[in-house]
């Protein structure tokens, strides 16, 4: 049950938006036992974000998983920052990763 944010302060179009997520669908395999079958994406376009003190292009990345450890990240960390690289044009060093497991997550009216 995983979740990616990105939150960027560049515009989306709706194309990259598919294209973003279709790669990310790809790339949560990274984590051991994660899959596109049960990943939920969030893209926030045009948001105001300042990274080192200016609003050149930048993102924001959160990854919240259910049942998982660190096991992965690093990997998954390149590959996030490889498709917002590609996708829009990001630098690596303007894109922070951030994660969060959780021992309760919950979907179609219960926890798992």
């Amino acid at each position: 049950m995983p979740f990616i944010n990105v939150k960027t302060n560049v515009a989306v179009s709706k194309e990259k938006c598919d294209r973003i997520k279709s790669a990310l669908g790809q790339a949560i395999t990274a984590l051991p036992g994660k899959s596109e079958t049960w990943l939920m994406v969030g893209i926030e376009p045009e948001q105001i974000l300042y990274f080192q003190g200016k609003d050149a292009p930048a993102a924001m990345v959160q990854v919240q998983t259910y049942g998982t450890s660190a096991a992965g990240t690093d990997v998954l960390t390149g590959k996030i920052c490889g498709i917002l690289g590609e996708e829009l044009g990001l630098p690596q060093n303007r894109v922070y990763v951030s994660y969060f497991g959780t021992a309760n997550w919950g979907w179609n009216g219960n926890n798992f």
